[in-house]
């Protein structure tokens, strides 16, 4: 019978150390891309209100809500309740929102991003998580503009 041969005990130490750099740095991409991405995972900080609109032509989910230039929020959600688009905004808990504040949709810089504008009324009364926004004023379309424009010309000859 052949004697037994003792082979070196092997260490895992190398691997384990590899593993913990490994989940370390995937671990550290994740929350890179979130905060890129502008994605958060808890709206504990936020609450929402909700404005109805005839047009929102160009208006994304994730957008801007901005008073006086500041963003205060951003757009959550946009759908469609008969022939409204209904827009869901998140306000951050620090900011208040009156019952007679007017929100706009406007356009930002040359590229033509749309955002949601708060213009302040005058009211004491504020809105509260799930409240309705009244005052509204759709996105105006430049192809509309124009369009408009060209035939009023044509009516002028």
């Amino acid at each position: 019978m052949a004697d037994k041969v003792d082979l070196p005990r092997k260490s895992y130490l190398i691997e384990f150390w590899v593993g913990v750099f490994s989940i370390i740095g995937m671990l550290s991409f994740s929350y890179l891309c979130f905060n890129i991405a502008g994605i958060k995972l808890s709206n504990s900080n936020s609450y929402s209100i909700i404005a109805k609109f005839s047009n929102v032509a160009g208006l994304k989910s994730g957008a801007g809500v901005e008073i006086a230039g500041v963003k205060i929020g951003s757009v959550q959600s946009i759908t469609l309740d008969d022939i409204q688009a209904v827009v869901r905004l998140n306000i951050d808990k620090n900011n208040v929102i009156r019952e007679d504040d007017i929100a706009q949709i406007r356009t930002k810089g040359i590229i033509g991003d749309k955002y949601v504008k708060i213009s302040p009324g005058g009211a004491e009364e504020t809105l509260t998580d799930g409240s309705y926004l009244i005052d509204t004023e759709s996105a105006i379309e430049f192809e509309e503009l124009v369009g408009k424009f060209v035939h009023s010309m044509n009516k002028d000859e």
